[in-house]
């Protein structure tokens, strides 16, 4: 009987233990995978994130009582004032705060009267040390979105094959050897509900409106219809590539 009672307390205590600090730990770096997911079905990069945004990358240190998450556009930082039943409440000193609560293998972000309810998955591709915050969200959404073989099905270099890296690095393109998609911000702005990324070569570069349907890719000339004084307005020109996903 006293044997029975020891083993249903070691039990009960490994139980708990169990379900304890680890199953509520959020600290370590969160990304929007439900964003990346969306976006990597093959339609419009724009429409994913602001459907299942508008925050891409939470970075959490509990043992520092500090937190932070970028939208694409702005990084901002909070500290954590505490858990009270598995919730940590994030204070953007003072101006506004947020709510984060694991949900499972997820980060749950609350309803604000700001944001609408975000869940967040824990980052898995590596990023250099000293990365800033948001890389580990680029290089998921990157690998996602345009990983794997391109072929140039028309254009300068028609019939070779494109690899986007999750670095940035693009190679198999003429004329560029590093690219970025915009995210949020100014980019976005100017971009007239486009998507848009930039191409460079050498550290020179320039933007582009690209259209993605399924496993074809466009990329097409970014025309500024905005006068010398005004801020650029880039809609899209001609045609300069389609890419097909092999």
């Amino acid at each position: 009987m006293r044997k029975a009672l020891a083993l249903s307390l070691l039990a009960l205590f490994l139980g708990g233990c169990a379900s304890d600090p680890a199953d509520r730990d959020i600290s370590g770096t969160w990304i929007n995978q439900v964003a990346i997911d969306a976006a990597a079905k093959g339609g419009p990069l724009r429409e994913a994130l602001q459907a299942y945004g508008p925050n891409l990358e939470w970075d959490v240190n509990t043992k520092a009582g500090q937190a932070r998450y970028t939208n694409g556009f702005e990084n901002v930082e909070g500290r954590l004032l505490g858990e009270q039943s598995g919730a940590w409440k994030v204070d953007f000193y003072g101006s506004s705060a947020s709510e984060l609560k694991r949900d499972g293998n997820h980060l749950q972000q609350a309803a604000s009267d700001n944001e609408p309810e975000q869940l967040f998955d824990r980052a898995q591709i590596p990023v250099p040390e000293g990365a800033p915050i948001g890389a580990s969200f680029e290089r998921a959404l990157y690998s996602a979105y345009l990983g794997g073989n391109w072929t140039i099905a028309s254009g300068q270099g028609e019939g070779g094959t494109v690899q986007f890296q999750a670095d940035g690095q693009v190679t198999g393109l003429p004329g560029a050897d590093r690219y970025a998609l915009c995210l949020a911000g100014d980019c976005a702005s100017m971009s007239n509900g486009n998507d848009s990324m930039w191409l460079q070569l050498n550290g020179q570069g320039n933007n582009w409106i690209f259209v993605r349907k399924g496993k074809e890719l466009e990329i097409l000339q970014a025309v500024n219809t905005a006068l010398a004084d005004e801020q650029p307005q880039f809609a899209a020109g001609e045609r300069k590539w389609l890419l097909e996903k092999q």
